[in-house]
C-alpha cells in the first residue's frame, strides 16, 4: 500500500503513543470495553489518514498486573512475563479493531511469537511506519523488571519518534493528584529537570530519564477527550508538554 500523503498542517510526523491497559476497560473491572477500543482506533486512524506515522505501546493492566501478585509469592520474573503476555493480547485486539476500521497495522513483539505476530526488529518497524502502517509494540521491553512506560520510551527512541505521548485519565501533569485535591494546578509546559526536582507523577523514573537523556519530548494528555490526539499532532497546546530547556 502507498503511505498517506504528508500533511503540512501536522507539527509531528512520527509519534509513539503509550496507552495503559486500564484505559481499554471503560467502566468494566476487567478486560476490554468494545466501544472504548473502537473509539481509540478511530482517533488513531484519523491521524494516520492525515499523514502521521504512529507507533503504539499498550500496557496489560486490564488483563494482568504482575506487580500486584509478586508480593504474595509469585516470583517477580514470572509475574512480569505474564504481564508481557497480556500486552500481546491487547495488541492483537487493537490490531483487529484497527483493521476493521481500514487502518493498516502490524504487531511486533519483543517476545518471539511467529505464529501470532512479527518479532521486533527496528529497521522493519521503521519500514512499516514509512509505509503508513501503525506499529503495535507488544511484549514490553522483553525483559522483566521494566514497565511498559520504559518500553514506550525505548521504542520511541528506536524509531526516531518526534514525540512520546502518554495517555492518562487526566488532562496533563498537576502539582498534586487532581482527583483528591481540587486545588491542584495543571502545568502546560515543564522541563525534564523540573519534573524530577518537584517529584511530579508522569511515568516511572527509568522511562522518564530515557526520554530526558535522548532529549525526546513527552506530552501527557487525556485520550478520553475527543479529538485530543489530532489537536496535539497539529501543534495545539493539549495536556502538558515536557521537554528540555528552561521555561520562559
Amino acid at each position: 500500500m502507498n503511505p498517506p500523503p504528508a500533511n503540512s498542517e501536522l507539527a509531528y510526523r512520527r509519534i509513539l503513543l503509550k496507552l495503559s491497559g486500564e484505559a481499554l476497560m471503560g467502566e468494566r473491572d476487567f478486560g476490554i470495553e468494545p466501544d472504548v477500543i473502537r473509539r481509540v482506533a478511530l482517533e488513531i486512524g484519523e491521524v494516520v489518514a492525515a499523514g502521521a506515522q504512529v507507533g503504539l505501546v499498550i500496557g496489560g493492566g486490564n488483563i494482568f498486573r504482575g506487580i500486584a501478585l509478586a508480593p504474595v509469592g509469585l516470583h517477580r520474573t514470572t509475574a512480569d512475563q505474564m504481564g508481557m503476555l497480556a500486552t500481546v493480547m491487547n495488541a492483537l485486539a487493537m490490531q483487529d479493531v484497527l483493521e476493521r476500521e481500514g487502518v493498516a497495522v502490524r504487531v511486533m513483539s519483543a517476545l518471539a511469537m511467529p505464529e501470532l505476530c512479527e518479532t521486533l526488529e527496528r529497521r522493519r518497524a521503521v519500514q512499516h511506519l514509512q509505509r503508513g502502517r501503525v506499529v503495535l509494540f507488544a511484549g514490553g521491553t522483553g525483559n522483566p523488571y521494566f514497565t511498559t512506560d520504559s518500553a514506550a520510551s525505548l521504542r520511541g527512541i528506536e524509531i526516531d519518534a518526534e514525540l512520546v505521548l502518554k495517555a492518562t485519565k487526566v488532562d496533563g501533569v498537576y502539582s498534586a493528584d487532581p482527583l483528591g485535591n481540587p486545588a491542584a494546578v495543571r502545568y502546560t509546559r515543564l522541563t525534564f529537570n523540573e519534573v524530577l526536582e518537584q517529584q511530579l507523577s508522569v511515568m516511572d523514573t527509568a522511562a522518564f530519564v530515557l526520554c530526558r537523556e535522548q532529549n525526546l519530548p513527552l506530552r501527557v494528555f487525556d485520550m478520553n477527550k475527543p479529538g485530543a490526539l489530532m489537536r496535539i499532532l497539529r501543534g495545539e497546546n493539549e495536556g502538558t508538554l515536557i521537554e528540555g530547556g528552561e521555561n520562559p
